[in-house]
């Protein structure tokens, strides 16, 4: 009784931020002005109403197991052993972008491993099928997890604890970070800018064509943030930058930002 009172204000604030990040661009591109996004649509299949519950459903689940690993790292003896820090003039200024980075280097070296790893087909069907029920996914997907996929895909908060000196200050970007990319990995349309394409940024990012492409296939790009451990192990689904460039093409016309001169 204890843990579920100790839960419960983390589980509302988790569960709020899921609503807002994820609940709001849900809106704009499916509800109140997709015909505004006609052409950011990434494939031509669309999700129905049984999709978007069972995907809101189980990420109710989701927010609810976040919420449970961050009671254990705080309210617990295993707060003594992380590296978060409160004291500003514990680190310069400077570490909190770098602690950012850092993290997110870290989780997405995690994510593409746990997520190889649950796409074996041993595990694949009893754990990861659940998420890939999406196979045209909306931001509602953003947490649509077995429960076994919900607890590998936290694991990495303690991790991150434990490793890398964190201010709240850090925790709470990371945090929002995360999420971010994770629910515009999920939209279900490209809104990159058009001069990302020319960019540096395009051979070290994903984007949401990235993911799409990895629900719609099965298989491949399996990175969070970066196409680093995809382009390094050969799990780069070969079709991307084609995919990527007709679905651009038809936002911004023929004569679009990646064409040479």
């Amino acid at each position: 009784m204890e843990l579920i009172e100790k839960v419960m204000t983390p589980w509302l604030m988790n569960f709020v931020r899921y609503l807002l990040m994820a609940g709001i661009p849900f809106g704009v591109v499916y509800i109140w002005f997709p015909h505004l996004f006609k052409k950011n649509q990434i494939q031509s299949r669309k999700a129905t109403n049984k999709d978007f519950w069972r995907e809101f459903r189980h990420s109710f689940y989701t927010t609810f197991i976040i919420a449970i690993i961050i009671v254990l790292a705080f309210k617990t003896s295993f707060r003594k052993f992380t590296l978060v820090y409160s004291d500003w003039d514990s680190y310069k200024l400077i570490w909190i972008p770098i602690s950012i980075l850092l993290a997110m280097i870290v989780h997405d070296t995690y994510f593409y491993w746990m997520h190889r790893l649950i796409h074996h087909p041993r595990i694949y069907k009893h754990v990861h099928l659940v998420h890939h029920k999406s196979v045209s996914p909306s931001p509602l997907a953003s947490y649509s997890f077995h429960i076994l996929e919900a607890i590998l895909e936290v694991l990495i908060a303690p991790i991150l604890l434990v490793i890398i000196p964190l201010h709240p200050i850090a925790l709470i970007t990371f945090a929002l970070l995360s999420f971010g990319v994770n629910v515009y990995g999920h939209l279900g349309y490209e809104i990159a800018p058009r001069g990302l394409r020319r960019s540096f940024l395009f051979e070290l990012l994903t984007t949401s064509t990235y993911h799409n492409l990895h629900h719609s296939a099965y298989f491949g790009n399996y990175g969070l943030y970066f196409r680093v451990w995809d382009r390094v192990m050969g799990t780069e689904n070969p079709a991307y930058v084609d995919h990527y460039d007709a679905i651009q093409t038809k936002r911004f016309g023929s004569n679009t930002a990646y064409e040479t001169k």
